[in-house]
């Protein structure tokens, strides 16, 4: 499907962007694409030639009479740039049904006001949107950030509520762990790994599926294959308990966006060890046996049992 394809996409963002993502400067910062204050939520972003995707979306969607009514809402909108960084152009738009545009759309919206100063410091405090998912909010040093992604121009007033502009198109999660990794191509490894690891002592299949909140670094089918898993028969063949001591060192009992790593971070893992953040020109991590970082090269893609970021090395203990 198109769509799954688009999704797939967000996972393949550059290190560059995750390191501006986590330094961006706060989002009290004018936006030389600000909207203007002229009416109600969807005359303001249907008037703005910046959100022209997003306009198209809203009235694909059904939602322009919504977003003219009372409210209060509150919308975090992402203008044509941020569509297009996050893979997803005006065709694919035009491609997606009305209502998976609507779940996304309203997954950018709250059912009530809020400006920049109200904004919950978090971190990663949980705000339910208009479509009965939670976004993941902080606010710190940096500026305000919802799973991961830089608010970059705030509390544009409309009639009925404010906007709130976003540096990315933020996808509702309906896969769990294990799931999202499943349907990736490029995670086959990984996924080969988790269901041979389980096969010892510890279930890591049923740990990363259940209910709990996790941050799993997801090293690539490559990384894999540079480790020496050159195949997945390979994988098979390996000590459970050693795979389980790998992946259970990419993984961390809760969830971290690139908003909460800093560089010189020690993050501690579910197999007691560290492993160390690395923010200088890119976006890396090291782990205790690697003679060299591994770079972080898909970001802030979430699950509904937490976070995954896809790094092109495996993180040695």
């Amino acid at each position: 499907m198109r769509l799954n394809r688009k999704i797939k996409q967000l996972s393949g963002m550059a290190a560059a962007l995750m390191v501006c993502s986590i330094m961006t400067v706060s989002c009290s910062k004018d936006d030389d694409k600000q909207m203007e204050t002229s009416g109600n939520i969807s005359a303001m972003v249907s008037m703005n030639k910046d959100y022209s995707i997003l306009a198209t979306a809203v009235t694909k969607a059904g939602l322009s009479e919504t977003l003219s009514s009372t409210g209060p809402f509150t919308v975090f909108a992402p203008n044509n740039e941020a569509f297009e960084s996050s893979g997803i152009t005006m065709a694919d738009i035009n491609n997606m049904s009305a209502e998976t545009l609507k779940s996304v759309l309203l997954y950018h919206t709250l059912t009530s006001k809020i400006v920049a100063s109200n904004v919950p410091a978090g971190p990663n405090a949980e705000v339910k949107t208009a479509n009965g998912a939670n976004v993941y909010v902080t606010k710190n040093a940096n500026g305000v950030f919802l799973n991961g992604w830089a608010v970059n121009s705030a509390d544009m007033m409309a009639t009925n509520g404010v906007i709130h502009g976003i540096s990315h198109v933020l996808m509702p999660p309906t896969k769990n762990i294990v799931e999202f990794a499943t349907s990736n191509s490029n995670l086959s490894f990984l996924v080969a790994a988790v269901l041979r690891a389980s096969q010892g002592t510890t279930n890591v299949a049923q740990l990363l599926s259940g209910s709990g909140s996790y941050t799993v670094f997801a090293p690539t089918n490559q990384a894999f294959i540079n480790a020496g898993f050159t195949t997945i028969a390979s994988i098979n063949q390996a000590d459970p308990s050693v795979l389980t001591k790998i992946l259970t060192y990419h993984v961390l009992s809760n969830r971290a966006f690139s908003s909460d790593l800093s560089d010189g971070q020690m993050l501690s893992t579910l197999n007691g060890e560290k492993i160390t953040v690395k923010l200088s020109g890119k976006a890396m991590l090291k782990g205790k046996s690697n003679t060299s970082e591994s770079t972080i090269t898909g970001l802030n893609m979430l699950a509904t049992n937490g976070v995954v970021h896809v790094i092109d090395q495996v993180l040695l203990p």
